[in-house]
């Protein structure tokens, strides 16, 4: 096969890079590319176009067209397979397939066209030995980098050892120095014993003991005074060569207790900068509160097969009053008709002195005695209940995710979600599937937006609205990586806070229990995913 040149091109035939293998005038291929258009039929599935002089074979790229153009003898099934291997190239280079991100590339791209195909002739490379080729990284390189690291590492623990040492023979010396003097001194009283009154021993010179203090700046080495003065004994010198090993060593050295005769400046305490948790309801819409606000918390909790089916399923939840008027304290929830499907695998749960729910079937939340009084001011769990069953309809989103090993070692993965209760509203969802060790995805395409989490080395593909409203409730998301192991990309996790309830619980009517007049009420009902997970 002789590839000529290989390009991407508007849908109206102007060049947006170009890369020729072959000597081809400028006005020669700008030629080529502005016939290509009109070449293609219309209605036909067919990537290829022969001309009496060239070939074409070619591949949408969403607004663009990347093609080749080779001589008419070459061998089409390899044609095609170069430029499978060239539009995944660009898809991994570009974060989009539009005409800014390609020029923002162009020089990148290039480079990987020449990697490719040289002189016409594909060069046997996979989409992996491109990227490594690209990144130009040097294995000695980073071995010189680790004994560069190790040799400073040594110099520092040997300064660090040499100050040490010094320290210890400069206090050997001053004890030495201090003994000395207690004994010339009670030599002296000894003599004068006889004019200058009762002998009086020579107070001992006792140092503190040593506490670690951290300099703040190496210049705080200057402000040191020597203990000692006079024409005694002399550790000056010493004194300043242990002082320079501790300025060498950048302020991180315990200082001797005699370095503390100096007034040190305190260290001021910095203020830590304050750190604000990310709210748990994500971006659901505001609610305005009234005198009586309900709040509906569920979590759920799922273990999807990848082969499809549930193993297992857990949804909890619980129902919170809050009345702030006192004129409501006294007030009955009638609650709305739930989701029948569950019926008595469905347990409720009530707090002690709210009423069972009657046999009539009307599930109604009120206090036991009727005289009292809901407390004003406080958050009261009133509700709670409690489903767990292996029942696949009653899972609120599902995920198929799809890894395809093929021959060149790495794996086409497919994955696609979808709601299954259409009442829910999913925000800030966020679905994370687990990569192979050292390698990363090229996105052939995408719902929503997607990113590289490094601390789990995983790709997390982010939908912002999942609802029937939005008709959001599908979407797909398809990408290569390296690896042949199906089992690495799993488990799946899935993250998500929601509008509603799966159970369908909510509150219907407020209504007063001393004047049986209905009570404006607010409430909010949300779902969250605690552990959501395709196994």
């Amino acid at each position: 096969m002789v590839v000529l040149a290989a390009s991407i091109c508007t849908k109206a035939g102007k060049p947006v890079i170009s890369r020729q293998f072959r000597e081809m005038t400028r006005a020669r291929i700008e030629s080529l590319l502005a016939s290509f258009p009109k070449l293609i039929p219309a209605g036909s599935q067919h990537t290829s176009i022969e001309t009496p002089e060239v070939r074409y074979v070619y591949q949408p790229l969403e607004d663009l067209y990347i093609l080749l153009i080779t001589n008419k003898a070459s061998n089409i099934l390899q044609d095609i397979d170069t430029l499978h291997l060239f539009a995944r190239v660009v898809s991994d280079m570009c974060r989009s397939a539009e005409e800014r991100e390609i020029l923002k590339n162009a020089f990148e791209l290039l480079g990987a066209f020449d990697e490719i195909v040289s002189l016409g002739y594909r060069e046997q490379i996979n989409l992996m030995q491109v990227r490594n080729v690209l990144e130009m990284e040097s294995h000695e390189e980073k071995i010189q980098d680790i004994i560069a690291r190790n040799k400073e590492a040594e110099a520092k623990e040997e300064l660090k050892r040499r100050a040490k040492q010094l320290e210890m023979q400069r206090r050997e010396q001053q004890r030495r120095a201090a003994a000395g003097g207690a004994g010339s001194g009670s030599g002296f009283g000894g003599i004068g014993s006889g004019s200058m009154g009762p002998y009086s021993p020579v107070p001992r010179f006792e140092a503190p003991s040593p506490q670690p203090v951290r300099t703040s700046s190496p210049a705080q080495s200057t402000l040191r005074t020597p203990a000692f003065k006079g024409s005694g004994m002399k550790l000056g010198s010493k004194k300043a060569k242990t002082a320079e090993l501790l300025d060498a060593l950048g302020g991180e050295a315990v200082l001797p207790p005699d370095d503390l005769s100096a007034p040190a400046t305190p260290a001021v305490p910095s203020t830590p900068e304050p750190v604000f948790a990310k709210s748990a309801r994500g971006s659901l819409p505001a609610v305005t509160l009234e005198g009586v606000h309900v709040v509906v918390r569920e979590q759920i909790s799922v273990q999807l097969l990848r082969e499809g089916g549930l193993k297992s399923m857990e949804l909890k939840g619980d129902m919170n009053l809050q009345v702030s008027d006192p004129l409501y304290a006294k007030v009955k929830l009638a609650l709305a008709p739930l989701n029948s499907e569950f019926g008595s695998d469905l347990q409720f749960k009530q707090h002690p002195n709210v009423a069972k729910f009657g046999l009539s079937g009307d599930r109604v939340v009120a206090l036991k005695d009727p005289s009292r009084a809901f407390p004003v001011n406080q958050s009261l769990a009133v509700l709670k209940w409690r489903y767990s069953g292996k029942d696949e309809s009653y899972v609120p989103l599902s995920i198929n995710c799809w890894p395809t090993p093929s021959n060149d070692g790495t794996c086409e993965v497919n994955i696609e979600y979808e709601l299954e209760n259409d009442k829910l509203a999913l925000h800030d969802a966020v679905i994370s599937i687990p990569l192979p060790t050292g390698s990363y995805p090229t996105v052939a395409s995408h719902t929503g937006e997607w990113s590289l989490n490094a601390s789990t080395h995983s790709l997390d593909w982010s939908i912002p609205l999942i609802s029937a409203e939005a008709d959001t409730t599908s979407g797909t998301l398809e990408f290569t990586v390296g690896g042949d192991d199906a089992a690495t990309f799993f488990p799946v996790r899935v993250a998500f806070v929601a509008q509603g309830s799966v159970v369908g619980m909510a509150v219907g009517t407020v209504t007063r229990v001393d004047t049986g007049e209905d009570a404006v009420f607010s409430q909010e009902v949300t779902l969250s995913a605690d552990e959501y997970l395709v196994v």
